[in-house]
Order: C-alpha cells, then sequence, then structure tokens
C-alpha cells in the first residue's frame, strides 16, 4: 500500500477517537451538572442536628455534640403534615388505629368502708307499768336473740288489784261495765293476750314476761336480778340484722358522681370470690375535713346474719352513664404536663395533637377538648411515632379556642400577695404525763392532719405560761405546730372527760 495512504488513515482514525471522546465527556457530564441545579431549587430552611431538633444553624457544619448537620428544605418543615411512616414499617410497629367517637361512660368509683348497724331498724323495750323484777334470762350485750325471746320477770302488784276487780265485774254479767273494765286494763299496759287469759281462767296473773319484739344483737340492757323498774323505763335495746348499712368514703374530688339510689357491689375479705349488691340509700351531708371524703351509706342485704358490723369491705359503685367523645385509653400519651395523641392523616401521615381528658371507665377516656368526632388516633405504637415526630421538630396541634359565644371556663384566680404564712396548727387530746415550763410531755390521741398515731411524745412549750393551772395527770386540748426546732405547743387547756 502507498505509505502516504497509509498515513491519511491513521490520521482519520484519531480524529475519530477524539470527537468520540468530547462526545462522551459531555455526555457523562452533563447530569452531573444538572443534579446541583436541581438541588438548588429546594429552599433550605435551616441546618440541623438529628439528635437535637431544636438546635437550628444558618449553615453546615458541626453540632454542639460534633454531628455532621443537615439541612431542612422548605417542602419538609413540620407543620399539619406531620411525619410520614412507610405503611410497611408502621405494621412492623403494630401501628392500630381507633375512632374518636361518642358514647355513654359510666361512672366507675371504687370506695373502702365498714359494715355498721342499721340503725332505722332498732327495737327499744320498756317497762309498761312499775313493778320488781323477779328473774333475769341470761342475757348480755352482743347476744343474737330471736323475736320473742324472753329477757326478765316482773312483778306488777297494780295489776293484781286491776285483775281482781276486772274479774268481780266480769261475775256481775253487765256487758257495759266488762268492756269498761277490760279497756282500763289496757290502759294500765297490760297486752290482749294477758286479758284474755285472765278472762279465761279466773285467775289474777301480776307476772308478766318481758320479751323482745324483734330478732337481732342486744345492744344495750339495763335490766337486773331484784331492781325495780318505773313505768316506761328503758330494758333494752335490740338492733335488728336483716339489713346493715355499708359506710364507705368516696374522695371529695369523686363526688359529683355518685347518685342516690344507685347500684354498688361490695366484696369482702371474709367471703372471697363473693359479691353482696346494694344500693345507696344515703349520702351523709357532712365531709370529713382530715381526709376529704364522704360517706355514702350503701343498704346491703344481710341473709343469715354473716354481714357482720365491724367488718371491712370495698365497694363498686355502678354509676350512671353519660353521653361524652371517647377515645381508648391506651391512645393517650400522659407526659405529665400535658396529654397527646396521635392522629392518623392521609397519605400514611401522623401528627401529634393537644387534648384535654376527663373521666375515664371501663378502657375509655373522655376528651373535653382537642378532637372531633370521626378523627383517627393511634392506639398502638403512637410513643415509638411521638419519639419520630419529636426527633423531626413537629410541634404538636393546640387545643382549639371555644367557639363564638361559648361559655369559657373562669380562669384561676391569682394570689394575691401576702406576707408569709403562719405554720399550720395541728389539734388533739391527750393526757399530760409529765410537764416543765420548757416542755410538757403527752399522750395524744391520733392526729389523722399529719398521719400521727397515738403515741406519748414530748412537746416545747411555746410559753412557759402555758404550763400554769396544768398538772400531770390532767386530760388537755393542745393545739401545736412542726418547725424545725420540732413540735411546739401552742395552746394548751383542761379538757373535760369524754
Amino acid at each position: 500500500m502507498n505509505p502516504r495512504l497509509m498515513l491519511l488513515a491513521a490520521a482519520g482514525a484519531a480524529l475519530v477517537a477524539v470527537l468520540g471522546f468530547g462526545v462522551g465527556r459531555l455526555t457523562t457530564e452533563q447530569p452531573k451538572a444538572a443534579a446541583p441545579a436541581q438541588q438548588s431549587a429546594r429552599r433550605i430552611l435551616y441546618w440541623y442536628d438529628p439528635m437535637i431538633p431544636v438546635e437550628h444553624h444558618t449553615g453546615p457544619g458541626k453540632s454542639s455534640m460534633n454531628m455532621t448537620l443537615i439541612p431542612k428544605y422548605a417542602d419538609e418543615s413540620p407543620g399539619a403534615a406531620g411525619v410520614q411512616i412507610d405503611p410497611a414499617r408502621a405494621q412492623n410497629l403494630g401501628v392500630r388505629l381507633a375512632t374518636v367517637e361518642r358514647g355513654a361512660l359510666p361512672s366507675d368509683v371504687s370506695a373502702t368502708g365498714v359494715i355498721g348497724f342499721n340503725e332505722r331498724d332498732v327495737a327499744v323495750v320498756q317497762a309498761k307499768a312499775a313493778g320488781f323484777v323477779q328473774r333475769v334470762y341470761a342475757r348480755a350485750p352482743g347476744d343474737t336473740v330471736a323475736a320473742g325471746a324472753p329477757l326478765a320477770d316482773l312483778l306488777v302488784p297494780e295489776w293484781a288489784g286491776a285483775q281482781g276487780e276486772f274479774l268481780a265485774v266480769q261475775r256481775t254479767g253487765n256487758a257495759a261495765l266488762i268492756q269498761a273494765t277490760r279497756e282500763r286494763l289496757k290502759l294500765l299496759g297490760m297486752a290482749p293476750a294477758l286479758i284474755e287469759a285472765v278472762e279465761k281462767t279466773g285467775h289474777v296473773r301480776n307476772v308478766v314476761t318481758v320479751s323482745t319484739p324483734t330478732g337481732g344483737v342486744i345492744k344495750t340492757l339495763s335490766v337486773r336480778n331484784g331492781m325495780t323498774v318505773t313505768a316506761g323505763q328503758t330494758l333494752a335495746e335490740v338492733n335488728g340484722l336483716s339489713r346493715v348499712w355499708l359506710n364507705a368514703s368516696i374522695p371529695e374530688v369523686m363526688a359529683g358522681q355518685v347518685r342516690l339510689g344507685e347500684g354498688v357491689t361490695a366484696t369482702l375479705a371474709a367471703y372471697p370470690g363473693e359479691t353482696f349488691n346494694g344500693r345507696v340509700s344515703a349520702i351523709l351531708p357532712q365531709t370529713d375535713v382530715a381526709s376529704h371524703t364522704l360517706t355514702a351509706r350503701i343498704d346491703l342485704p344481710n341473709p343469715g346474719g354473716r354481714l357482720r358490723p365491724g367488718m371491712f369491705a370495698s365497694a363498686q359503685f355502678g354509676g350512671m352513664s353519660q353521653p361524652a367523645l371517647l377515645v381508648p385509653s391506651e391512645a393517650v400519651i400522659r407526659t405529665g404536663a400535658r396529654s397527646l395523641v396521635m392522629i392518623a392523616q392521609p397519605g400514611g401521615r401522623y401528627a401529634p395533637a393537644q387534648v384535654r381528658i376527663g373521666r375515664e371507665a371501663d378502657g375509655k377516656t373522655e376528651i373535653l377538648a382537642g378532637l372531633s368526632e370521626g378523627e383517627k388516633v393511634v392506639a398502638s405504637g403512637q410513643f415509638l411515632i411521638d419519639s419520630e415526630a419529636n426527633l423531626s421538630g413537629v410541634q404538636a396541634r393546640p387545643i382549639a379556642p371555644p367557639a363564638p359565644g361559648a361559655p369559657t371556663p373562669a380562669p384561676a384566680p391569682k394570689p394575691n400577695p401576702s406576707p408569709a404564712k403562719a405554720p399550720a396548727l395541728y389539734e388533739s387530746v391527750g393526757r399530760v404525763e409529765q410537764i416543765s415550763p420548757a416542755s410538757v410531755t403527752l399522750s395524744h390521741q391520733p392526729v389523722p392532719a399529719i398521719g400521727w398515731p397515738a403515741m406519748t411524745m414530748t412537746f416545747k412549750l411555746a410559753d412557759p405560761a402555758l404550763a400554769q393551772g396544768v398538772k400531770v395527770g390532767d386530760r388537755v386540748a393542745f393545739a401545736f405546730d412542726q418547725l424545725s426546732a420540732g413540735p411546739t405547743v401552742r395552746r394548751m387547756s383542761k379538757a373535760t372527760a369524754p
């Protein structure tokens, strides 16, 4: 081949190679130049450390924890959109949703109390005429007796003369006089059965057996062999046991949830596994100042006398259902300062919302503000989503203000500036064991306000004059405070014996 032709062919091949390299370089470098252009189109709000989302920086660099900062773009800003979680990841987290709905929330009040006597079922046994006790039947207070149980035999001298007169009139056959004499015997206190027995037998019966009109327990017994009794004198008191009272202590904050006539279920440690049903018969008007509780009186049937006064019991109040906006209790995140729920939004997004909660019962919590009926909330896995929202800087949706014209709760009154309060005084009653101008040793009763049991201890005297006129063995009422120097008596005076 001609050398000149070979040289031209080599030059052409070199030119083709150079052109191919240039075209290839242009095609490969074009996307690299487009990426920064596309990325620069997204507006950066600030730079932050994912571990410290509240710490914002104006540019790239290192955070206070020496972590590389990442940009927060405008199209990723937190707001109503919340955080987005892939459906597969949400399924792995065990996310479960629940609907905010209206329903009836029953009152769920529980309390403890003590079984007591039914004070409405008390029978008083009195002497109907003056006489002498000839015999007693070995009864004592606390004994359980049946109706008609004998207590004592009384000799009534006055009845002997009246019955003799009645028998004499009966022999005359005058019906009007007989009826008048019979009425006189009734006025003297004789029972119709006794008058009928005298009339049939023709013998005077001036010894009468006093018996109980009803069954129950003898609370008081004031009759003894050989004593003299007067007409109307109380001989005994019998308290029935067919029904008893459970006096339950209701916390003051739950007082509005207890209603007269509502059903109550009581359980006792003495009978495990058994329940006793009753109803609220009264709510006593006075509140215990020390424990801030009021007493609900529950009427319980007592077949067989198994419920004994003094037994400890727990009461569960059935309550009356009230309409409310409800969510599952497990959906509420309680932080101490506020309560939150995670709202499920379209597109797999979740956002926190602040709520105000009310009562809770049967696994449901009442929502007073912050949610609307029909919204979806996360009932399971909400803590993990809340952590993700905190890392992303998502702000919780605040509670919406009330609509115009709607009643708003009155703001809490601001405390007026005042001087430092004086130390609280606690009152009790005790017996003086030792006393001096500077201190006093007292065997005092319990002090419920500060949880003190009955005990013997030494108090300082705020004023030596408090010791004047008080000696060892005196019963005193006193008031004391608790300072850093120790309990100090501020008031003390003699108290009457209980």
